[in-house]
């Protein structure tokens, strides 16, 4: 599929949502069994078919055997893990699903610089080099200043610096990997319009194009890493909202290719302010994500988060996983004990220690490192790590 010089706004008005959700659900079982035969390499046409409802019910287990093998031919056994570190939970949102959500009467948090060493002191201990930094959208009490001032002062200290914070400018992406910023997670929520209009209620996290058009200004800044996703269970028709996805990120590796790009799959979890999800993502519907994105693209960091259990996440690993989070903690100050209000409640407490044990149990190998700061040059053109290997390509 050739895309135009536009941005993805452009590519994304072009596309039904109706006529799209009509096409996943009449694929025939030719169309499975030639995505299968063409281990994906039939583009978005063969996402389709995997991600399809009959896909589903006949040829799940061939699809999750295929992303497996997959995976260990790419990325061998080895799981990166990372710790997100909550530096806020101020927010100008109001959005039904979220913990920090402005109309939520809750004790709100800022971490201090004294503060924010102390967590990331602890998280050190626990053997963690890479970090995702983690706000709620205040552009008032945690912008751009504050964001940077956190990145510079952490970035001796690990090597690896991610961010999930409000949608920014281009020239202010540039200016956070000028001062050590590697990644940068920016999901979507959901691709429906009519859905993100009736969860996003209040506040700038509303406007469904400016949020649309951030991984563009993120290519635009020649950012390291841009991490996708959507927040499966906001709407009813999750398969073409997973689509769009896979849709987004073709667009985004041709037109900024030298950029890296990870993709999660989280599922609505219980919050402050609770809502009943529009659509319930079973166990069985999140191995067939995780297998019709491997197989769609053979190359992409699979990223997966302490919302789910233990048990599912063991499960989970070898049919894609790459990469996962590990003794978690969704509240500023949490991993010093702190008592605010967390985001979300996870469902995976084990500790770091617990999980890379498991993981060497399992036969896999604990990456808690695979880039450094000290790998960009001084002109900051991109390098490349692969992930679970030792070596360093340029």
């Amino acid at each position: 599929m050739n895309f135009p010089k536009e941005d993805y706004l452009n590519s994304f008005s072009k596309i039904v949502w109706g006529d799209l959700n009509c096409k996943i659900k009449s694929v025939s079982k030719e169309n499975v069994k030639n995505a299968i035969d063409r281990q994906g390499r039939g583009g978005l046409d063969d996402f389709i078919a995997l991600i399809s409802p009959l896909a589903s019910r006949e040829y799940l287990e061939p699809i999750a055997q295929l992303s497996r093998t997959l995976t260990l031919k790419r990325f061998g056994k080895a799981i990166r893990l990372f710790a997100p570190l909550y530096l806020s939970n101020e927010c100008n949102n109001i959005c039904d699903y979220c913990g920090f959500s402005l109309g939520n009467k809750i004790p709100r948090k800022t971490l201090s610089s004294a503060e924010l060493l102390r967590e990331a002191g602890l998280l050190k201990k626990m053997g963690f080099e890479h970090i995702l930094l983690v706000t709620g959208e205040s552009s008032r009490n945690v912008g751009i200043e504050y964001i940077e001032s956190c990145i510079r002062l952490l970035r001796p200290h690990f090597s690896n610096i991610s961010i999930e914070v409000q949608p920014l400018e281009s020239v202010e992406y540039s200016r956070l990997k000028e001062s050590g910023l590697h990644a940068v997670l920016v999901y979507q929520e959901t691709y429906n319009r009519e859905s993100y209009s009736k969860h996003h209620l209040k506040g700038k996290k509303t406007n469904f194009e400016w949020r649309l058009a951030t991984p563009d200004r993120l290519g635009m800044s020649s950012i390291h890493k841009i991490g996708l996703g959507c927040l499966f269970g906001l709407t009813e028709d999750w398969r073409t909202d997973a689509f769009f996805a896979a849709h987004h990120l073709e667009y985004l590796q041709k037109k900024y290719w030298r950029t890296q790009y990870s993709m999660s799959f989280p599922r609505l979890r219980p919050c402050a302010g609770e809502i009943s999800p529009d659509a319930i993502i079973c166990d069985r519907d999140l191995v067939q994500l995780i297998s019709a994105f491997r197989i769609f693209n053979h190359e992409l960091e699979i990223s997966l988060s302490t919302r789910e259990s233990s048990t599912l996440r063991n499960h989970l690993i070898p049919l894609g996983v790459t990469t996962m989070s590990a003794g978690s903690k969704t509240n500023p100050g949490g991993y010093g004990n702190d008592d605010s209000l967390e985001q979300f409640e996870i469902s995976d407490n084990r500790t770091a220690a617990e999980v890379s044990n498991f993981l060497y149990k399992f036969g896999y190998d604990t990456i808690w490192k695979d880039w450094d700061i000290a790998y960009d040059s001084q002109n900051h053109t991109p390098h490349r790590v692969e992930p679970g290997l030792s070596g360093i390509t340029v």
